[in-house]
This record gives C-alpha cells, structure tokens and sequence, in this order.
C-alpha cells in the first residue's frame, strides 16, 4: 500500500520586537517609507506662478493609526511622539523635509494632518501666500484641509496637527531649539526632524 507523504506543517513566523522611539536623543534613522517613490502628487509645497488649487480629496487613514489627536472630542495626547531624525545638511533639511512630506502623503496620510516648520529662511510655499496677506494665509491653516508650511515665529500661532516635520535650514542654535521643542509640543504623534544630526540632538536636548 502507497505510503501518503505527509503535508509539510507551516509555522507562522513571529514577527520581532518594535523599535522603541526615543524620547530624547535619536540616532539617524530611515525615511519613514523607504523605497522609490512614484510622481509626487500636486501639493502647495511645489512652487509655480499661480497659487495652488484646491487638493484632491484623498482617502483619509485610518482613525485607529492615530487615536485621540484626530478627534477633537478627545483631551490632548500624554504620550511623547515618535521622533524620527533625517540626517541633512542646512541647505538640504528643505528638499529632506519636502520628500519626507510626499512619503507620508504616498503612504496615506492626510495633507491637512502635516505641519511643517522651518527655522531658517520660509518655505517657499508660505512666502508665497503671505504676499496675498496674512489673513489668507491664516484661512488656509484653519481650514485644516492641506499641508501648512509656516516659519518657528508663525508656527507659534499653528494648531496642533498629528505629524510635525520640521527644518533645520538655518537660523541661530537658540532659535532651532525653541523650533524643535515648539513642534514637539505640536506633534500630535509623529515628529520628523531633517538637519544636521549633531546639531538637532543638541538642540533637542536644550529644547524639549
């Protein structure tokens, strides 16, 4: 009588351990979505003549990523948001900051739950709209439906948002510690910071 080979047995693989963020220091770490990334999608951060439309609706993530911040029923969060470090030089935290931005826009998130705070010269995006007046540039940020860019003295008047990204492009050490510890406080859950990583752990240590 044939023998019946036995059906090999698949074992699930567990998954390891988390990588716990740091709540002080941090070491340089990956982009949040590595890999090749496709055509960014229209945003106001891409500068051109006109001022930019409208964005497409996009379909929002899901709630339970990010609990409490997205809900304005909810108290303000307690925990300490996740830090991510892109390491960049002053004249580069900008484009750092811009591809971190299409990353989290490709991987999902919505445009109106990014902040994006420079410490050194505006993005260009905000000094754009603030030749139309300070008050439009305020209607966008409460409309809350899009990326808003605002330098660290303006980004005192921003509202809170999920996610934080910040550029260190310049600016004094004093200034970029009062930017980091600013949006720390900002960051409903994720902070990422493109600059120098030196320079960031320092600030991050004086400012949050």
């Amino acid at each position: 009588m044939p023998l019946i080979p036995e059906e090999p047995q698949i074992h699930e693989s567990a998954q390891g351990p988390r990588a716990t963020p740091a709540s002080g220091r941090v070491a340089p770490t990956p982009r949040p979505v590595p890999g090749p990334r496709p055509a960014a999608p229209s945003r106001p951060g891409r500068p051109g003549p006109p001022r930019p439309t409208p964005p497409v609706q996009r379909t929002p993530r899901d709630v339970a990523a990010n609990p409490g911040p997205s809900d304005p029923a909810a108290p303000a969060a307690s925990t300490t948001p996740q830090i991510q470090l892109v390491p960049a030089t002053a004249e580069g935290a900008l484009d750092a900051a811009e591809e971190a931005v299409d990353l989290l826009l490709e991987s999902g998130r919505a445009p109106g739950d990014v902040l994006v705070i420079t410490t050194g010269e505006p993005h260009p995006w905000a000094a754009h709209e603030l030749s139309f007046g300070e008050a439009a540039y305020w209607a966008q940020h409460d409309a809350g439906d899009d990326v808003f860019y605002a330098d660290a003295a303006a980004a005192e008047r921003a509202a809170s948002r999920p996610v934080v990204v910040v550029a260190v492009n310049g600016g004094s050490e004093a200034a970029a510690a009062t930017a980091l510890s600013l949006a720390h406080s900002r960051a409903g859950g994720l902070l990422i910071v493109c600059g120098d990583p030196q320079r960031i752990n320092s600030a991050l240590g004086a400012g949050v």
